[in-house]
């Protein structure tokens, strides 16, 4: 019993470890380019790419958490994070920073093993804000973006990198001893799993509507330090700061949205949500000025927090038999969402010398969002009212 008690702040506090080291990259790429040179494309690609490799190993990871438990999966990825870690430490060209940030993925990746794993713990009634609760490990990426560089201004870049070893080798010794290691298991194969799942609608809606709220989280975490001080020429220590915010805000209301998830209806709240997004991409779009692009990007952290924390509430409730392989799929959809858009938006500006492309992009998919949500929820309307006539007139004819 204790070890079930504990296992929500045990893998609330592995997830924000991994999402410390899950953006190193992009939190020191000011220092980090002051010694080795980049072309912009390149810099893009390297700050995007831990996202690679965190999206695509959150389907197998999900599966395998079913499968063998979360102390397993926490304790293995964390002891993996080892060897990239130091190798990003040792870099001195752009093809070493692409290999290390590459396998440095597996640390965003294992945000699937809690949405997996904790909800065995709970009654339905209970899993958006048991899973919002879980995702405030986003704030893992919050303290590393503000505390690199300030670290970094003291110690040097490759020396902070290090420090992360640390963080990594707590994690998997506490994971180690103090992981449930009864957790109940899910055997069933993973291409069963896939056949059950594929066709139904709501597993792509669901992951179209991650991969633009946790995608917009991702890019604008990776993209927000880099750009503040190019574009907008802020101290590198101001625009950690200004990103830090933006990830805070994004991260704490994460549980208000699965809260909201739980006690009203969660198509209404995804309205709201990619109305927001939409809006806040048109005013992006505009090239505004600091304040104005803060209350953008601001409105997008609120927005973007209270959709990841209403899209994992659905998530158990279509797909209770299948949890751990549907959350893998659109956890690695959301992290997709999150490494296109920062290459899209370097390819725009060297195009155009501008961004509004990209973010009017991000509008019109916010919209087509708001749209598909509004239909799935008229839908589910129209299905429970058909269920109740049917209901009525069983009874009538008894």
């Amino acid at each position: 019993m204790k070890a079930k008690a504990i296992q929500l702040p045990l893998q609330t506090f592995s997830l924000i470890g991994g999402f410390m080291v899950w953006v190193i990259l992009s939190a020191l790429m000011p220092f980090i380019k002051e010694e080795i040179q980049l072309s912009a494309n390149q810099l893009a690609l390297v700050t995007a790419i831990p996202v690679v490799l965190g999206s695509v190993l959150r389907i197998p990871i999900g599966y395998w958490t079913n499968r063998f438990g979360a102390r397993k999966l926490f304790s293995i990825s964390f002891i993996l994070l080892l060897f990239p870690i130091y190798y990003i430490s040792i870099s001195n060209s752009f093809t070493d920073l692409l290999i290390g940030g590459l396998f440095l993925g597996i640390s965003g990746a294992v945000f699937s093993v809690g949405v997996t794993s904790l909800p065995k713990y709970y009654p339905k009634e209970r899993h958006g804000f048991v899973n919002g609760i879980y995702g405030v490990g986003n704030v893992g990426t919050a303290l590393t973006t503000f505390a690199a560089p300030v670290i970094a201004t003291q110690i040097g870049w490759q020396t902070t990198v290090q420090l992360f070893l640390i963080i990594v080798l707590v994690v998997a010794v506490i994971n180690f001893f103090l992981g449930d290691k009864n957790e109940p298991k899910v055997v069933t194969p993973l291409k069963d799993q896939i056949k059950s799942v594929y066709k139904n609608e709501k597993l792509w809606c669901l992951s179209l509507f991650y991969f633009l709220t946790f995608g917009a989280f991702v890019a604008f975490t990776i993209y927000l330090p880099n750009f503040l001080v190019a574009h907008f020429e802020l101290d590198k220590v101001d625009a950690g700061l200004r990103t830090a915010g933006f990830i805070a805000i994004a991260t704490f209301v994460r549980p208000l949205g699965g809260w909201l998830g739980d006690k009203f209806n969660s198509f209404k709240i995804l309205m709201l949500v990619f109305a927001g997004l939409t809006l806040s991409g048109i005013l992006l779009a505009f090239n505004p000025t600091l304040t104005f692009y803060s209350i953008g990007c601001l409105t997008i952290a609120f927005c973007a927090g209270i959709g990841n924390g209403t899209i994992f509430k659905l998530v158990p409730m279509y797909f209770s038999k299948q949890a751990g392989i549907v959350n893998g799929i659109v956890s690695a959809m959301g992290g997709l969402g999150g490494f296109f858009p920062p290459l899209m938006l370097s390819f725009l500006f060297n195009l155009t010398g501008h961004y509004a492309i990209g973010f009017m992009a991000l509008s019109q998919v916010a919209l087509a969002s708001l749209i598909i949500v509004m239909w799935m929820y008229y839908q589910e309307k129209l299905d429970s009212s058909k269920s109740q006539s049917f209901n009525g007139m069983s009874q009538l004819s008894q």
